[in-house]
Formats: C-alpha cells, structure tokens, sequence
C-alpha cells in the first residue's frame, strides 16, 4: 500500500524556507570552529576586531595579542611601501569584494603563500561597516609546483648544451658532405626539432610561473644572466662595463631570463665580445648588452618583439623560432618598463632593458 502526502497540511516554515532552518542550526560562533581558514573580520579602518581559530594556526597570532592591530601587519615591508593593504581595502569596498595572491607575514616573521579574499560588510542603506578577510594558507602547493617548474627549466637548459654540440658536429660534417645531403639534412631538421622542443619547455615554465616579487639588485641579475648563457666562456665573450648596484623589486628569475635571452641573440648572432653594463637613469634601473655582430635590419626592428618574428638577417643554422625577444618583451612589460633596441646592420646590436627601482616602483593592481 503506497502512501500519497496529504497536500491539504500546511508546510512547516522549515520546509518553506529551507535557508531559514539552516540560519537557525548554525550556532553563532561557526567560524571559530574552522580551523582549515582563516577568517580575520577588519572594521571599515582594516583594523582586526575578530580573530577563529585557523587565522591563529596560519598567522600564529592569538586574538588576545592581534586584536586592534591593522591588517597591514601581515604584509611584507615593501607591500606596506607601496600601501598594497590599503589599496586592496579600496578595490574591496569598490567592488564588493577583491581577491589576491602573494607573500604573507606570520608572527614570527617568516613567510607563506597564501590566497586570499576579502569582502566588504554593507549596512541596509549601504554603508561599509566594516570587511571579512578569508585566507588559505598554500604554500606547500607553491612549494611543489616552484620545484616542479625548477626541474623543467633545468632539463630544458640541460638539453640544449649537447643539442648546440651536436648542431655544431653537423656543420663539420657539412663542411665534408654535399649541401643537399639527405642524411645531413634529416639530422638537422631533428635537432631544430629538439630545439624547438626546449624552447617550449623553457617559455612554457617561464610563463606559467607563480612568482612572488622580491628586492635584488640589477647587477646581480646581468651577472646571473651571463652565468646561465656562458657558464664556462663568460670571462672570454663578456665585458662588464659600468655595473652600479640599483635596487630593485620584481620576478628576478623571470627578469634574469629576460637578460639572458638578449645575452643569447647576442652570443648567437656576433662572434666578438659581448658588453654588459647596468646603471640608473630617469626611467629607473638599465641593463644594456651591446654586440658588434650581424645586427637588424631597420625594417625589422617594429616587429622584432613579435613572437614568431626571426627578421631578414636570420637563418636556419641559427636555430631558434623567434620567441626570445617576445618573452622579454612580456617580462619587461609586467613590471611596467620598457625594452629598446637600436642596431646597425653588419655593426651590431644594443638592447636597453629598464624598469622602475625599487623605491619608484608604480603600485600593481590588487590582485596582481
């Protein structure tokens, strides 16, 4: 015997309003339960005034001790520089609610990767009273995917040592053996292959890098980028010219790739020395190569930095598919500065690569 609900008996407000019951088992003090977030509640100041449990276990700050302390105090001192906190308060009550991604501060002063979003507390009438700030703690996956990438440029590095050998094997070879030799030809279209294969690699980790910003000074960089092109030829092709120390705040791994693509064009495309100076001008700090080699020609240089662009003085014993000049393009644009290249052909090469130093560095966007 089926039994059919009698239709005719009201509801109970619990099944009307199913979100209503669930309001009323939920006890008031749910968000100190959770211990896997942190969820920091700020008056409309960015001044704490709550404080659960997983904000305790990720910041290491007890509430007695954080609470009317600013939110700015977990940030690092070059985030507070640049008023990063207050900024991101702004987009928060702007929008409603801004998300963001970086280096954070525990108590003790060392460091986490965490994720965080804020969202902006509106009265009735639409007033902010204040903001809830939920942060995850992600550094072990930050970790894990750094060391990750870490190995892939590695291997793609590594592979492109014993495949610029054997590239130069084959031009001995070429030198014994008809132009046109099949044999020859298949070889070198492989290594072009292998090539191209780590390029990828090396622009696909590059890229796909979650990198926090960090102080350096840009000579360090140009010298990290010399040892990285020419690890054992660096005292014969180099010379260092000017090298002042100018600081500044950025991705210096991915700025490091960015010079040492430009050592790269330099070393592939000159057989002479290559000079490397850094200094400071009215746009911030500079890190110039200059080469005396083939050089590009004048109807090349607007789309050089396009990606895929080789220009007419290029040819395929030099390898290469035309990315390096577009990735640093991308890298200098991401931290607001600007690449310039001058070239005489036959007379060689200068690229001027120049961001903003540290202490006149513009403020990212939140969320950046």
């Amino acid at each position: 015997m089926s039994t059919v609900p009698d239709e005719s008996i009201a509801p109970s407000a619990a099944t009307t309003h199913p979100v209503t019951g669930i309001r009323r088992s939920i006890p008031r003090d749910w968000d100190e339960q959770v211990d896997l977030f942190a969820i920091v509640k700020l008056d409309s100041g960015g001044f704490v005034r709550g404080w659960n449990l997983g904000a305790e276990r990720i910041k290491g700050y007890t509430e007695h001790e954080i609470l009317g302390s600013h939110f700015s105090r977990f940030y690092r001192e070059d985030a507070r520089r640049r008023g990063i906190p207050d900024q991101l308060l702004a987009a928060a009550q702007r929008d409603g609610h801004v998300e963001d991604t970086g280096w954070r501060v525990r108590s003790d002063g060392t460091e986490f990767w965490a994720r965080v979003t804020i969202s902006a507390i509106r009265s009735d009438q639409g007033q902010v009273l204040g903001f809830v700030k939920i942060v995850r703690d992600l550094t072990s996956e930050k970790q894990a995917a750094d060391e990750r990438e870490a190995l892939q440029r590695t291997f793609a590095h590594d592979l492109l040592s014993p495949v610029t050998a054997l590239r130069g094997y084959l031009d001995l070879l070429g030198e014994e053996l008809p132009a046109d030799h099949r044999l020859l030809r298949l070889a070198g279209e492989a290594s072009d292959h292998i090539v191209a294969m780590a390029e990828s690699l090396m622009a696909d980790a590059n890229s796909r890098t979650e990198r926090g910003r960090r102080r350096a000074s840009v000579d360090l960089i140009a010298r990290g980028a010399v040892a990285l092109v020419l690890p054992g030829d660096g005292h014969g092709r180099v010379v260092f010219g000017q090298m002042d120390a100018v600081p500044i705040c950025g991705d210096v791994l991915g700025l490091r790739r960015a010079v040492s693509n430009v050592l790269e064009n330099a070393a592939k495309y000159s057989d002479d020395l290559i000079r490397v100076e850094t200094f400071e001008t009215d746009e911030g700090a500079s890190v110039r190569v200059s080469d005396s080699g083939r050089g590009i020609h004048p109807d090349d240089l607007a789309a050089i930095t396009q990606e895929g662009q080789r220009g007419r003085f290029a040819n395929d014993a030099d390898g290469g598919r035309g990315i390096g000049l577009s990735s640093v393009q991308r890298i200098v644009s991401a931290h607001g500065g600007t690449l310039r290249i001058a070239s005489t052909p036959g007379e060689g090469t200068r690229v001027t690569i120049t961001i903003p130093r540290a202490d006149d560095e513009p403020d990212p966007a939140p969320g950046v």
